[in-house]
């Protein structure tokens, strides 16, 4: 499995514009082969965090390399963002409960 782990500020004004986007670049993860979950989080102080997961580094590049998520990543650093980091990690143990 494959985790993505992104951390975000968002620039001040840019909420409004950013929902309906965010929204749609989790319906169209959801939809490819390979996803697995997604949660979000905002904190008090305003970070954001994004866990998404996919079963495969095949499924985690298609969503990466997907054309439309590539023109709103783009977007995302030029109006969006004021700061992000970005961590893929591969998972080595998983255990469940219950």
């Amino acid at each position: 499995m494959v985790v993505t782990i992104f951390r975000s500020r968002l620039r001040p004004g840019v909420e409004a514009e950013y929902g309906p986007l965010a929204e749609r670049m989790f319906a169209l993860a959801a939809s490819l082969p390979g996803f697995v979950a997604s949660k979000d989080y905002v904190a008090d102080d305003g970070e954001r965090v994004a866990v998404i997961e996919f079963a495969s580094d095949a499924a985690h590049a298609a969503w990466r390399d997907h054309p439309e998520h590539r023109r709103v990543q783009q977007l995302g650093r030029e109006r969006f963002y004021a700061a992000y980091r970005l961590q893929v990690c591969h998972v080595a143990k998983e255990r469940v409960f219950p």
